[in-house]
């Protein structure tokens, strides 16, 4: 599960170690005991959030306008192909 600092929590961590699901959250930095975290991962969640957080801009998917699923997952295909253009044109 990636997650960011404010999800460091031992319960957290306890409920997803019963679940058999590696936590790659970074510590706090008032922790006490350091935990190691797969940081390369982490980095990639950053660029997710930072993609969807692009996706949001878009009006018609921030305020879900159309009434129906495949509507609506039509903008989506249409605002992450303009997204992906940019990052490739950019490349």
């Amino acid at each position: 599960m990636l997650a960011d600092k404010g999800y460091d929590a031992d319960a957290i961590r306890a409920d997803l170690a019963e679940r058999n699901i590696e936590a790659t959250i970074p510590g706090r930095s008032d922790r006490r005991v350091k935990i190691e975290h797969n940081r390369t991962l982490y980095k990639q969640c950053s660029r997710i959030e930072r993609m969807f957080r692009q996706l949001k801009i878009k009006r018609a998917i921030a305020t879900r306008y159309d009434q129906l699923a495949n509507g609506f997952l039509g903008m989506v295909h249409l605002a992450t192909a303009g997204y992906w253009l940019k990052f490739v044109h950019a490349a």
